[in-house]
Order: structure tokens, then sequence, then C-alpha cells
């Protein structure tokens, strides 16, 4: 009877619907320094605050998320920002081992930032196809990866190893390298940095402060995103 009454439908010239379009696919990062002055460095011990915490992020004018490997929710976090909430751009952070660059871009990580780097992992974070910051400390490792074609880095642990002061004196002799200073910086000292010529962005993580995530505050993390993404160097 059903099938009939749906040959009878048809027969009639009543077509159904075509079904809404899929949206369109997100456009590749071309670089993760440009996407916004702070990348918010996030520590997801519960999966389920992954969506609604990037949600406020990019509310706030934060479209990259940069979620560390430091939890076992991690991977499960990057994939729940990576399926919905498009608006944001999900990244791996701490990222260590080849093994844990191709889990995150198979969850849908859109960029790997590594505190660190060796020829294994600096070739297979070239091999996933996204973005990648590789960190550095010092000069001989920013030579060793411009000479690697690599020009955008992640310097870490910035304050310790020598903050603004070092970077300015690296931007002289080597001018073509680009850093995303990430450890020790907050809002006191986040545009300092950014004044820099060699400077991209700055990456952090007082906009997520762990009582709000907690608690649930996702308004309070959205108005520290909005701030941060306000910010503008100042020498």
């Amino acid at each position: 009877m059903i099938a009939g009454s749906a040959a009878a439908r048809h027969d009639e010239g009543v077509i159904p619907p075509d079904p809404p379009p899929a949206p369109p696919p997100s456009p590749p990062v071309v670089s993760v320094l440009d996407l916004a002055p702070v990348v918010p460095v996030v520590v997801v011990r519960d999966a389920a605050d992954a969506v609604p915490l990037a949600r406020a992020l990019a509310g706030g004018g934060l479209r990259a998320v940069e979620v560390t490997l430091r939890t076992p929710a991690a991977l499960a976090a990057i994939r729940a920002i990576a399926d919905q909430v498009p608006q944001a751009v999900v990244g791996a952070g701490t990222v260590l081992t080849p093994g844990q660059a191709e889990a995150c871009v198979a969850a849908g990580a859109r960029f790997l930032v590594s505190p660190g780097w060796t020829e294994g992992l600096l070739a297979a974070m070239r091999a996933c196809g996204v973005p990648f910051l590789p960190g550095v400390s010092t000069a001989s490792e920013v030579v060793a990866l411009l000479e690697r074609g690599v020009r955008e880095m992640k310097f870490f642990p910035a304050q310790a190893a020598g903050g603004t002061a070092y970077l300015r004196s690296l931007a002289g002799p080597l001018p073509q390298a680009r850093f995303c200073p990430t450890g020790g910086i907050g809002p006191a000292n986040a545009a300092e940095y950014l004044a820099l010529p060699n400077v991209g962005c700055v990456g952090g993580s007082w906009m997520v402060p762990a009582d709000a995530v907690a608690a649930g505050d996702w308004a309070r993390i959205e108005a520290l995103a909005r701030a941060a993404a306000g910010m503008r160097g100042s020498a």
C-alpha cells in the first residue's frame, strides 16, 4: 500500500525536493600565525567541554584552538571540535611523536604544534599535509629549520628562553623566521611580544582559566577571548 501510494505520487508528477546542499568544506589553513593574535592553548580534561569551549573562544574572535595532548580526552576533544564547531580551526599541541601527529590529523586537527623537533617528527608533521609549528629555543635550531625550508616556528619556553629580548636579537640575522612564542605569556606581556617584527601571534591559556572551564562559565571565557583577540602589539 505504501509503495503504491509512493508510485501514485510519482505518477502524478510530485517530485520530492532535493536534499539541502552540503556545507562547503573549510578552506585549508595557510599559516597558523595569521589566524589570530593569540592562539589559546587548551588542556581538555573532559571531552564534553570541548565543543562549548571552542564555541566560546571562536565567539570571542579566537578561531584557532590548540588542544594539547596532555590528557586522555585530547583526541576526542579534537574530533568533537572538528565535527561540531566549523567556525573554529582546531589544532593539536604537545605533539611529540610521528604517531601522535598522524592520529591528530586523522581526528580532524588542521595544524600541529610541538615543543621541540627531531628529524623524524619533522618529517612526519610535514607528511601530514597541514601547517605545523616545530618548537625552537636557540638560534642553531632556527637555522637548522630554515635550512630545511621551515620558516614558521614555535618559540618555547618563551620567557625562560630569553623572552622578547632574545627574539628581538634573532630578528636581525634571521629575519625570514617567524614565531609563535608560548610559555610564560599572559595579558601583561603579550602585547610586547606582538610588537616584534618576527612574531605573528602568541600562545597562551589565560583566556581559559581552569575554574571557568570547571564551572562551564562559557560567557566568561568568551569575554576573555574577545579581549585577547583585540590585542595589538605595543613596544
